[in-house]
């Protein structure tokens, strides 16, 4: 009797266990603005995928070294409703910006960044619809959700 109990206690653990396993694996993780991609080509795939969702497509500028733009991811991936409204209306490409690649080329078909993070909202063509400047999205030490489903709202493709 005393074995079949101790079996019985052990259930809940391993559920527990299972349960935590499979949540920390659904949990999307903050992508990185990585110095070793190429934006252009990035871009390029974009307008594909884009043309082919019919979607907008959203260039997230940036750098690892910029505490705003991990403040800006962290808070949409913790915000379910804002990350689902963005990915469904855009194809999103972060673009990096750092020493190591400034990316000029690319940004260079931009108009100037005055601050970061920073978008781009193109047409699924790639052409430029707006240069959006992230500070107007900000509130307090962090970013307003009203503020940006409203901004992804505006800018995504009506159908």
């Amino acid at each position: 009797m005393d074995n079949i109990m101790k079996r019985f206690v052990h259930i809940p653990v391993f559920v527990f266990l299972l349960l935590s396993i499979t949540v920390l694996a659904q949990e999307k993780e903050r992508e990185k603005f990585d110095p070793t991609r190429d934006a252009a080509k990035d871009i390029e795939n974009a307008i594909t995928r884009a043309t082919k969702l019919n979607k907008k497509i959203l260039l997230d500028v940036g750098g690892e070294w910029c505490i705003w733009c991990h403040r800006l991811d962290e808070f949409i991936l913790a915000d379910k409703e804002i990350d689902s409204t963005l990915h469904a209306n855009f194809v999103v490409v972060k673009v990096n910006y750092s020493k190591e690649n400034k990316n000029d080329m690319v940004l260079a078909n931009y108009p100037k960044v005055a601050g970061y993070p920073h978008f781009f909202v193109l047409e699924k063509d790639g052409s430029l619809l707006l240069s959006k400047n992230t500070g107007e999205l900000e509130q307090e030490k962090s970013y307003s959700k009203e503020k940006l489903l409203s901004f992804f709202n505006v800018w995504k493709t009506k159908k």
